[in-house]
């Protein structure tokens, strides 16, 4: 089921206009067992989201102390018998939009849970990864690595923007790398991992897990390898690369802000894009190989018993074999 974060925001901007001091609530949807609000808080200006959670299902949130740009907390609540709020709150309005976003995300992977606890333990592992963000956000931004990997996946998501003609919200829902997802791009059948490199040995690749590169489960699974030069002057730094894709979604604000909730995630924030400005990126080359047969990889159900979390690498100068055309994998993605 597909939200619409804009609601959020007509929400939100019907309880701003009551204009008196307080915390007030609107419902999210009726339609469902248990209750979802949208939250505003006047004159401090504090968007939210709020869950009904039973007053006997005890929870810890003590870990999201003294966040600095939310809040999270449980209220009393005498709509309901025996019930109380769990309440999440954006402190500062700037990145509204994006919080909007965020609450979207939250709300879909919770809408059609009919356990509490599952429900609960949802919620709370998703706010253990906007913590994770705030705080990534308010250190001194993306590392070298985090800023070169983001590159690569957003310039395979461009491609597949330009050239797949499939609808812009479809294929930002395939992108789940910053999701922290198995692989960094995702449909039905299909999946797709991104590695860019910018060593002296551009062909060697990082695999982190057993599973990243395992096909067991698809139809299609391929990588994407992206060599990149860096400088200090030449080439499309990783700002660039970002208002390039926001111009082809310029037209569709809903997707727009969904790419900038993403980028969030991701730990990229605008307001630290002077932290990007000066280093550049050149493509040397691009390659894509379909993992299949023999290619040289670790599967999970190889590995002996005892034997996990498996990280190695992968000299793709041996795997000219397995090398597929663009067309061929746009193909695929198609089919979502």
């Amino acid at each position: 089921m597909t939200m619409n974060n804009n609601h959020i925001l007509e929400l939100w901007k019907e309880l701003e206009q009551s204009q008196s001091n307080g915390h007030f609530k609107r419902l999210f949807q009726s339609n469902k067992p248990f209750h979802i609000y949208v939250t505003y808080q006047y004159p401090e200006g504090y968007y939210g989201i709020a869950f009904v959670i039973s007053d006997n299902f005890r929870i810890d949130i003590s870990a999201f102390e003294n966040l600095k740009d939310l809040k999270v907390a449980l209220v009393a609540d005498h709509s309901f018998e025996n019930s109380r709020l769990l309440t999440i709150q954006l402190l500062t309005p700037f990145n509204r939009d994006i919080f909007a976003a965020l609450c979207d995300n939250v709300i879909e992977s919770v809408i059609d849970i009919t356990s509490e606890k599952k429900r609960v333990r949802t919620i709370i592992n998703q706010l253990c990864k906007w913590k994770s963000m705030f705080d990534k956000i308010n250190s001194d931004g993306l590392s070298p690595a985090e800023q070169q990997g983001l590159y690569g996946e957003l310039n395979f998501l461009h491609k597949i923007l330009v050239k797949s003609g499939l609808q812009a919200s479809d294929v930002l829902r395939t992108w789940v790398g910053v999701d922290k997802a198995l692989r960094d791009f995702q449909g039905s059948n299909w999946a797709v991992e991104v590695k860019t490199t910018a060593t002296s040995n551009p062909q060697d690749v990082k695999i982190s897990s057993e599973r990243q590169l395992d096909e067991t489960l698809l139809e299609s699974l391929y990588l994407y390898h992206c060599s990149v030069e860096t400088s200090k002057a030449n080439g499309q730094t990783l700002c660039d690369k970002i208002a390039e894709i926001r111009s082809i979604l310029s037209e569709d604000i809903p997707v727009l802000t969904k790419f900038n909730a993403k980028l969030f995630e991701a730990g990229y924030t605008d307001t630290q894009s002077n932290l990007y400005k000066d280093i550049y990126y050149q493509i040397r080359f691009e390659k894509l190989y379909r993992i299949d047969e023999d290619f040289p990889r670790i599967k999970e159900n190889e590995l002996r018993d005892g034997v996990g979390n498996v990280t190695y690498s992968i000299v793709l100068a041996m795997c000219d074999k397995y090398l597929v055309t663009e067309n061929q994998v746009i193909s695929d993605i198609k089919k979502l």
